[in-house]
């Protein structure tokens, strides 16, 4: 897999991901399908020019929506969790 293809977007929408960010410099990312631990790593180090500790990655299931009588499902993707080393900051999350 190509490193650009990686990182979808970084996400920021949650209380849970604002706090892992203030408390343990923790960031949240979309990530591709078939990424893999190692791949988000790499790609987060090469991009933003940090050092990354720790990434934790898991499937986000798609809900299943109603519209009128026709049902379908929302896709499912992929979130990483990835932790820094010390003294590191992500600028795309700069408020």
């Amino acid at each position: 897999m190509r490193i650009d293809q990686v990182i979808k977007r970084p996400r920021v929408l949650t209380e849970k991901a604002a706090s892992l960010q203030a408390a343990q410099s923790t960031f949240v990312f979309e990530v591709a399908g078939d990424a893999t631990k190692g791949d988000v790593k790499v790609a987060v180090e090469s991009f933003y020019n940090v050092k990354v500790v720790d990434v934790r990655t898991l499937v986000v299931r798609g809900k299943d929506r109603r519209i009128g009588r026709r049902k379908f499902k929302r896709p499912n993707w992929k979130k990483a969790f990835v932790r820094l080393g010390e003294g590191q900051v992500l600028d795309v999350f700069a408020e």
